[in-house]
Parts: C-alpha cells; sequence; structure tokens
C-alpha cells in the first residue's frame, strides 16, 4: 500500500512540474546581450536591456565590460571574447538565445526582421542580415521559407506571404505555388493596389499588407534601415525589433542581429523578439516545415540552383582551422569561387556574411596571406 502511495504522489508531482513548465513556471528565460560593437555606446544598449529586463520579466544577461547595474554581467572586454563567450553560453544551454550587434553567420543561413510599418502594423522582412543563398532566386526561396517559419513561431498560424517587386520575385512566386500545390503549408499575400497579386509594390510596404515581405538580404537590410530610423532623422534605429534571428537548416543557435545604431527601444525591441522565438519553439518549427519541404518536392526544386565552382578553380580538402578573422570586398557571385582559391593554396577559409556584404573567413595568422592572395587573384 505504501509503494502504491509513494508511486501515485510521485506521479503527481511529476505532473505539477510538467504542467508548471508548460504554463512558464519551469526554467526562467535567459537571454544574453552582447553590450560592446555599439556606434550609441554602452550606456546605450545597457538601457535596452533593463527596458526589456523590466518589460519582459525574463533573465537578461549582460556580455561585456564591467557597468553599474543590477542585471547580471559576464565579464569581457572585446568583441571577440563576447562571440566566444556568446556561443559558449549557448552550447552550454545557460542562455537561450543572444541579441548581438553583428556575428558572422555562414552561407545559408539569415536572419528574418521585424519592423513597425506607419500604419502601426507589425510586419516581417525576410531576409535582412547574413545570405541563405549566393544564387539570387534559390536565396529569395529559401528566405520566403524562413518567414514563414518565423511568423509561424511568433503564433500566426497562417501568415501571409508576399514578394517584393524586385530582381527574380516571378520566378520565386511561380516556384513557391509549385510548393504550395505540392502539400507545403503556405498563404499568400496580395497587394493594396487595384491591380492585386503577390506581388508587392512599395505602398504596400508602407500598409504592411502582407504578415511576411520577401526580398534578397541586401534589400530587406535596407528596408530595415529606412523602417527604423525614418523618424529620428537616420542617425539612430528607435522604432522596431531589429533584424532577427538567423535561421537555417540544420542550424539551432538562436542569434538575434541588431545593429549598431539600435537605440534603447529598438536593443529592447530585440530582446523582445528573442524571447517570443524561445516561447514559439523556433526551433521545433524549424525542424516541423523542413520535413514538410521534404515531402513537398523542395530539396530537388532548390538541386537547379547549385552553382558549380569555376572550373578554373579545384576545391582541396585543407585541414579545418577556428576562423577568426574576416576579409571583406568579394562579389557575392564570386564568394564561393574566393573561398575555393584559398582552400588550393593551403589556406583553410569559409564563406560568411556579415554586416557589410560578403566576407571570407580564415585564422588570423593567415589574414594577410590570404589577401595577398585574393589581391593578386582579383577577388578584391
Amino acid at each position: 500500500m505504501n509503494q502504491e502511495l509513494n508511486s501515485f504522489i510521485g506521479n503527481t508531482f511529476l505532473s505539477l512540474a510538467d504542467e508548471l513548465e508548460k504554463k512558464g513556471f519551469g526554467k526562467k528565460i535567459n537571454i544574453g546581450v552582447t553590450l560592446l560593437g555599439s556606434e550609441l555606446g554602452v550606456d546605450n544598449v545597457l538601457a535596452g536591456a533593463e527596458l526589456a529586463a523590466k518589460k519582459t520579466g525574463v533573465t537578461v544577461t549582460l556580455i561585456g565590460p564591467k557597468v553599474e547595474t543590477n542585471l547580471p554581467l559576464i565579464e569581457v572586454n572585446t568583441e571577440s571574447e563576447a562571440h566566444q563567450k556568446l556561443d559558449e553560453l549557448l552550447d552550454s544551454k545557460f542562455l537561450d538565445a543572444v541579441v548581438t550587434m553583428h556575428y558572422p553567420f555562414p552561407i545559408g543561413v539569415a536572419t528574418v526582421g521585424k519592423v513597425i510599418t506607419p500604419t502601426g502594423k507589425e510586419m516581417f522582412i525576410t531576409t535582412t542580415t547574413g545570405t541563405s543563398s549566393t544564387n539570387r532566386i534559390e536565396g529569395m526561396l529559401k528566405n520566403a521559407v524562413y518567414g514563414n517559419i518565423v511568423a509561424k513561431a511568433s503564433g500566426i498560424s497562417k501568415p501571409t506571404i508576399a514578394i517584393l517587386n524586385v530582381d527574380g520575385a516571378n520566378e520565386v512566386e511561380k516556384h513557391l505555388r509549385k510548393l504550395a500545390s505540392n502539400g507545403y503549408d503556405i498563404t499568400f499575400g496580395e497587394s493594396q493596389r487595384s491591380d492585386k497579386g503577390t506581388i508587392l509594390r512599395g505602398n504596400d510596404l508602407i500598409l504592411g499588407s502582407s504578415d511576411v515581405v520577401v526580398t534578397d538580404s541586401l534589400t530587406g537590410n535596407i528596408l530595415m534601415k529606412l523602417f527604423s530610423s525614418f523618424n529620428s532623422g537616420g542617425k539612430e534605429e528607435v522604432l522596431g525589433y531589429g533584424y532577427g534571428p538567423g535561421i537555417g537548416f540544420g542550424y539551432s543557435k538562436k542569434i538575434f542581429i541588431v545593429s549598431r545604431a539600435s537605440g534603447p527601444k529598438v536593443i529592447a525591441g530585440g530582446i523582445e523578439y528573442a524571447v517570443d522565438m524561445v516561447k514559439g519553439n523556433l526551433t521545433t518549427v524549424l525542424n516541423d516545415e523542413e520535413k514538410m519541404l521534404t515531402n513537398s518536392g523542395f530539396k530537388d526544386l532548390l538541386s537547379l540552383f547549385k552553382k558549380e565552382v569555376s572550373s578554373s578553380v579545384k576545391t582541396k580538402e585543407v585541414k579545418k582551422e577556428v576562423v577568426t578573422s574576416q576579409i571583406s570586398g568579394v562579389d557575392i557571385m564570386e564568394l564561393e569561387n574566393a573561398v575555393a582559391y584559398l582552400l588550393e593554396n593551403d589556406l583553410y577559409a569559409e564563406a560568411g556574411m556579415g554586416c557589410t556584404g560578403p566576407i571570407v573567413m580564415v585564422n588570423e595568422r593567415n589574414e594577410a596571406k590570404a589577401k595577398d592572395l585574393l589581391v593578386k587573384k582579383d577577388y578584391i
């Protein structure tokens, strides 16, 4: 009898613990924020972090130099130390997500931004930093999917997806409609102009005609800056939620980007955005969508856009190294060839996307030699 009673009590407490965790009474969400890198200073980031901590009730952990605050602080003194530390804290699960001003995402990973339109509507822009592909059409197809995933994780069960009227928009729509006919769960938005359609004009951006706007990353980056800073004279981003989480298939780190020109309200908005994505189980939604996409022929579609490395450059196996230095100036269309060229010359390199565009990442001891090689070959 005692054994049955103990078993009953044990199961009751386990059930209660599960319910409490489901309702948000379990492990408290912990969002990291890096203090260094802002053009507006450390105090600006600190003000945003303190604002978000008060508003959301989650733990906001600072990563940066010593400051006067009641928030928990992990002390580092450089941006590179901060990035190393944020990786460690995410990998160990100490942090659920991190908000930072710069992060070199690998090719295939890009961010989905969130803005507030002049009409007061919240709208996702996909994508805004990083690059999902070096092929424009493939990239925009992935961007559409990434935006769909983030909007669903935010709680919108059937987000409307529309495409900005940029180069390749009609082809992207054609492929997305084929995916939809094959069973992919996507709901198309519509322009509010008289001729309607899924291709959006500039007016539609102001109106917030669709929950998600699909474009290429560089255009998306410009739109983020315009929406965030148009009413401050351009010097400070004062409105919105930042450039959002880095999304990519097989990529699970929750790293959220805000601009170096972001004011306290946008810093706080970026933290709120991160909290929403943690609560919305972004990684789970991503994995579920990937399964649906596989069944809808998405991988076969992407294979049409696979870019061959130039026949003049042979890809070579080189022992992997930690890449800590970034070389910018390579055109996006030549990025893969530039990396292959360095590998051919026995320098380990990776392609990535920084705040200002494509980057080649190498170990710091190889930076000078890599630059010389890339200049010699006219890649930079």
